[in-house]
């Protein structure tokens, strides 16, 4: 099986994953995944000058690879970015993680990924509108955006699959998503402005597009899903 939600925050919205929150966690194996989309901060400090990780970060990986269950995350902008790419880039599932721990995997951006069948097209990031009140390194970093490299890599294997993905895993969503998801358009960005561009101009194909980012649960048109709160079984 595999589920999926939202933003957890570090040690802020990770609550939601307790058993009491979700008991069909206490089924689940190491063989079923739960994503999440973005926003995980489950390495926010940089490591120690020995490699050693902050106390907070380690209770969290370890409180992670300990369910019953694989997690699976992309990144959001809320993350120490430098710190997740500090893990050596592994294949997994025909794509390219990080691998946090031993059933810990950040799914990188622009990757294709074969799931039980069912493949996954991941790009993660998001521009923080409250980066201005935060501080460069300690709570904010530049490589919240993808690069221009990530995005052609998207695009190039996405061009393998033919355009076609059965899922889309993203923590923003296209800017024409906007009017529907607040009721009015907000500022749009390069990464907003490219899933639009995958989706209308390259006609990228796919069974359902799950983002979190803006703290909803919404489902719009039945083939977009803003996810925060909710934990939602996709297979």
């Amino acid at each position: 099986m595999i589920f999926i939600t939202g933003d957890t925050h570090g040690h802020i919205d990770y609550s939601k994953l307790n058993t009491s929150n979700w008991p069909e966690q206490r089924s689940l194996t190491k063989e079923d995944f739960l994503i999440i989309a973005g926003d995980v901060a489950m390495r926010w400090y940089d490591a120690g000058p020995d490699g050693s990780l902050a106390g907070e970060d380690r209770d969290l990986i370890d409180w992670y690879n300990n369910k019953s269950f694989t997690t699976l995350f992309i990144d959001g902008n809320h993350e120490n970015h430098n710190a997740l790419n500090s893990y050596p880039v592994t294949m997994w599932n025909g794509g390219k993680v990080h691998q946090i721990a031993d059933s810990v995997y950040h799914l990188m951006r622009g990757q294709v990924f074969t799931i039980d069948g069912s493949t996954f097209f991941t790009m993660g990031g998001a521009a923080s509108t409250d980066r201005y009140n935060r501080v460069e390194g300690k709570s904010w970093w530049p490589g919240e955006m993808p690069s221009e490299s990530e995005l052609m890599e998207g695009i190039d294997n996405l061009t393998r699959y033919g355009m076609n993905v059965d899922y889309v895993i993203t923590h923003c969503c296209g800017k024409s998503l906007f009017p529907l998801l607040f009721g009015y358009n907000l500022d749009s960005d390069t990464l907003t402005s490219y899933f639009d561009h995958l989706e209308f101009d390259y006609k990228l194909q796919f069974k359902h597009w799950y983002f979190g980012h803006y703290h909803k649960d919404r489902t719009i048109d039945n083939r977009y899903t803003c996810l925060y709160r909710a934990i939602e079984r996709i297979i």
